[in-house]
């Protein structure tokens, strides 16, 4: 296995462009797809989700163009692609696999879908019984409630009403509004529970209304799309900067003194992972703003404070919390956060069991996590990633309290974020 020992360091500072928002460039591809007219992507995130999404669309027969580093020109299809069988892998991309899932559900075509194992241990059952209740015709290849999927042409149902867990993946609730339109009927969906990671649904409808189909909803439960509705493109598209990525770079500045400029995102961003600043804020953090990028600088006494937050609404972003609570000054609690355990593996046992190895005591609930930080942090800690971008993300910032780290395959960062290590070892001054 290739591993990567980071030095001991105990500063940081200094500048980083972001990558693109993984969430928001795969949600912009496959709506382009759908449109009418071409659209013009500028900024698009570079990575293993991204490449199975272009795949994927490419296999569907969608004419792709790619245009300088990260730009990339789509012709829509207008809700019609123009393949009607295909054998579709998309590895391990949940933003890709659930919206096409979907998507292909109301595309009149003969289509399977599979991933990596992990993707096939990732449930989809709570998608799939949405989807047939419109009146799609989705098998099971393996386990029922699992991917693989075989997907044939749909009865689609008049003015068709679908329920959805909320509990389990946001995910489920973005690819049901998101291929709505295709059915070309009235389409009510009602999410049964509490809907969890909002601000990825926020994400949706921005994007969405971008392309010109409005979504009427009741707070978070009832969301309403008239028959009417098609996507249309709005021409040219810039994706944000990456605010999950952010995380790394700002709570490195906030634990190594800083400053720590990310370029590429603002207060103003359409993603919920920016309100990471207010939890590292909370933590006494020093963050401010500009028009095109963050800065964070740590506590002017040089430690952070310890938090009790309910992390529901940053799922992806509190995995750094609970590193930068190594850096605390007591037990930080992290609640809300029982979405990990369906992520890229089951994250809440995977940052439990290596933050012990770092000398934390930790504490895993079922949807909670505690961390109370060691006098000392262990040096030369062995650090396994479980093929998960985010787990080596945030087991670098360990390097930051004066003791060398091993992480393990740390090329699993490239499913969003390639050279995640070239940039951060810019930032880290010994």
């Amino acid at each position: 296995m290739e591993t990567l020992v980071l030095k001991a360091a105990t500063k940081a500072g200094g500048n980083v462009v972001l990558p693109g928002s993984k969430s928001i460039s795969n949600r912009t591809l496959l709506l382009a797809a759908l449109s009418d007219g071409i659209t013009d992507i500028h900024d698009l995130l570079a990575s293993d989700d991204t490449e199975r999404m272009l795949e994927a669309l490419q296999a569907l027969g969608v004419s792709l163009e790619k245009t300088g580093a990260n730009g990339w020109i789509v012709q829509g299809t207008g809700g019609n692609f123009p393949n009607k069988q295909a054998d579709i892998f998309l590895g391990n991309a949940g933003t890709a696999f659930r919206p096409l899932t979907a998507a292909l559900a109301f595309s009149n075509g003969h289509y399977t879908l599979s991933g990596v194992p992990r993707m096939h241990e990732r449930p989809i059952g709570d998608l799939v019984d949405a989807l047939r209740l419109a009146g799609a015709d989705i098998e099971y290849l393996g386990a029922p409630g699992f991917p693989p999927l075989k997907v044939s042409p749909a009865k689609i149902k008049a003015t068709p009403t679908v329920q959805v867990k909320g509990n389990v993946s946001s995910q489920f609730l973005t690819a049901l509004l998101m291929a709505a339109p295709l059915t070309k009927q009235d389409f009510r969906i009602e999410v049964i529970g509490e809907l969890i990671s909002k601000p990825y649904i926020e994400i949706t409808l921005n994007l969405m209304a971008k392309f010109g189909v409005q979504v009427e909803r009741e707070g978070w439960q009832r969301f309403f799309i008239r028959g009417n509705s098609h996507y249309q493109t709005p021409g040219k598209v810039f994706v944000e900067g990456d605010a999950s990525s952010a995380s790394y770079f700002l709570a490195a500045g906030a634990i190594g003194a800083g400053p720590v400029r990310v370029q590429g995102i603002t207060k103003d961003s359409i993603q919920g992972d920016i309100r990471f600043t207010e939890a590292l804020t909370a933590m006494g953090g020093r963050i401010s703003w500009e028009n095109n990028w963050i800065e964070s600088s740590a506590p002017t006494n040089g430690k952070l404070k310890a938090l009790n937050m309910d992390c529901n609404h940053i799922p992806d972003a509190a995995m750094t919390l609970a590193v930068a609570a190594l850096f605390a000054d007591g037990t930080t609690t992290l609640r809300n956060i029982a979405s990990w355990r369906v992520k890229e593996t089951d994250r809440l046992t995977a940052m439990a069991t290596e933050l012990r190895k770092v000398g934390a005591t930790v504490e895993e609930g079922a949807d909670y996590i505690t961390i109370t930080p060691p006098e000392k942090l262990t040096p030369n800690a062995v650090i396994d990633t479980y093929d998960d971008h985010r787990m080596a993300m945030c087991f670098s910032l360990v390097s930051l309290g004066g003791v060398p780290i091993t992480i393990n395959d740390p090329g699993c960062v490239a499913k969003t974020f390639p050279d995640y290590f070239e940039r951060f070892s810019s930032i880290i001054q010994s």
